[in-house]
């Protein structure tokens, strides 16, 4: 998930520096997940609302799901049906990895 720092619920609610931020991060999430994963695709969404499933409604946060061709649809990954590839604290080890050296090479 990629989440604004100050705590809001729309994309409304965010200034213009915030709502740059938000995609730049979500820019360079989806570099490192490339980079590390290797992902054929992406779904990438917000839930506004609880009509529209946001489970907190008043926090913003997008969804970044990488994507293989064959692997389980959209919606079970979001509804607590997991299909993961190694641990989650590998792939969490492993994304942190990615961006300490996406940093690095920025500097």
């Amino acid at each position: 998930m990629v989440v604004p720092f100050r705590h809001v619920a729309r994309l409304t609610d965010l200034d213009d520096a915030e709502l740059l931020d938000l995609t730049r991060l979500l820019d360079r999430t989806v570099h490192v997940l490339e980079r590390v994963l290797r992902p054929e695709g992406y779904n990438i969404g917000l839930n506004l609302g609880r009509a529209a499933g946001a489970g907190v409604e008043d926090h913003l946060h997008v969804h970044v799901v990488p994507r293989w061709v064959g692997d389980t649809n959209f919606m079970p990954v979001l509804a607590e049906t997991k299909v993961l590839p190694e641990h989650l604290r590998t792939t969490r080890t492993r994304l942190a990895e990615g961006f300490a050296a996406l940093a690095a090479e920025e500097k």
